[in-house]
């Protein structure tokens, strides 16, 4: 993932004409449980190879779900599955339905409204 972040991140700046990358923000979404430690050194690391002096600004978005059944909208809570379900929701967020049910009817039909996902909000740099 980080190196999608920095290579799409440095297509955006060619496309935009900035000769050098300042500031790079990220939405990243609770569904997909990143580490933020890991994925910041990752981050540094790939920004070395590249010759990139950008600083990373991050902002998790809340996962928020809503039944199909009953229309109940509720947040995702990792520490309500057990650690198999965390990392099995952690590699592939799209199982979450095998393991999240809607606490007010039990179904597993609900769709994920927001939190899933890593988004570049923005590239700022000089041109």
């Amino acid at each position: 993932m980080a190196e999608a972040v920095v290579s799409t991140a440095s297509r955006i700046a060619k496309e935009e004409g900035l000769r050098r990358i300042a500031e790079i923000r990220l939405r990243i979404g609770e569904l997909q449980q990143i580490d933020l430690g890991v994925f910041k050194f990752a981050l540094s690391q790939l920004c070395q190879q590249f010759s990139l002096d950008a600083r990373f600004e991050f902002e998790v978005e809340k996962a928020e779900f809503k039944c199909k059944a009953c229309g109940h909208i509720w947040e995702f809570n990792k520490d309500a599955l057990d650690p198999d379900a965390q990392e099995a929701v952690h590699v592939i967020p799209e199982v979450a339905h095998a393991f999240i049910k809607c606490p007010k009817c039990g179904s597993p039909d609900f769709e994920v409204m927001r939190g899933r996902g890593i988004w570049i909000e923005s590239v700022r740099g000089e041109r």
